[in-house]
């Protein structure tokens, strides 16, 4: 099978072609720097050429409200006429556990915008609505920091290996299109300062990790499960503190 990637030299995308390429697809890694570019079209109708599915697990280079929306729209916009005129069957796209509970966040409006389109394309599809990769932990952290205090909001959540997230989509990928969601979780809920103290504390990380139910996560501020799949959810085995303990130490 045919499965064109957007995004594929990735977090995601990487992984992602390497196990459909192990399982004997034919997986090709799209993006500007392979000639593909989804948001002015070039090389679009090249590379669908004989493809059976599009999975698209591109993300924008900015997070500012206005940027991320002109992103998505037009990037996906692009990308599903180009699957129609080349006769794509199944378009897959990984998108966020809360995406429409966060109205605050351009972010998360600008996912919400996607997947209408997406809906209302009449390309056959499948969403994968993934919680937090546990990759992203220490740039929640970052982004929370301010001098030595890091204030962040106990809401929920139940992060994820990146890994595992690729093992879904594949999956996905390879299925029947579903023409609807399917959730994805990891194995166990935080409060997401909880999450960061964790991190810390395996990481011999000396910042204080202080609750304000007011911090902003994205934009928007909390509520306790606005980041938890709210019904059934495929839950990965992976935990949090056994991805930790394998990753590399940082030099100091």
């Amino acid at each position: 099978m045919k499965i064109v990637v957007i995004g594929g030299t990735g977090l995601i995308g990487s992984k992602l072609v390497s196990k459909l390429t192990e399982h004997g697809h034919e997986a090709i890694a799209a993006s500007p720097n392979s000639g593909v570019n989804t948001l002015t079209g070039e090389g679009l109708a090249e590379v669908l050429d004989g493809a059976q599915v599009v999975v698209d697990v591109s993300n924008s280079p900015s997070f500012e409200a206005d940027a991320v929306m002109e992103f998505f729209r037009t990037s996906t916009g692009n990308l599903l006429a180009a699957e129609k005129a080349a006769g794509v069957g199944h378009h897959v796209a990984l998108s966020v556990v809360g995406t429409d509970r966060l109205p605050d966040s351009g972010y998360f409006r600008a996912k919400v915008a996607q997947e209408k389109l997406i809906r209302e394309s009449g390309v056959p599809f499948s969403i994968v609505h993934a919680t937090q990769f546990f990759e992203f932990v220490k740039s929640i952290a970052q982004e929370a920091t301010r001098g030595d205090t890091v204030r962040l909001s106990h809401a929920l959540v139940q992060p994820m290996a990146a890994d595992d997230v690729a093992s879904a989509v594949g999956r996905t990928a390879v299925g029947a299109p579903l023409n609807g969601t399917v959730d994805i979780a990891g194995p166990e809920q935080f409060g997401l300062d909880e999450l960061v103290r964790k991190a810390f504390a395996l990481r011999g990380d000396p910042r204080e990790v202080v609750v304000d139910a007011s911090a902003p996560y994205f934009g928007a501020v909390l509520e306790e499960r606005t980041l938890v799949p709210a019904g059934d959810a495929l839950v990965f085995e992976t935990r949090f503190e056994d991805w930790l303990a394998a990753q590399p130490v940082p030099a100091n």
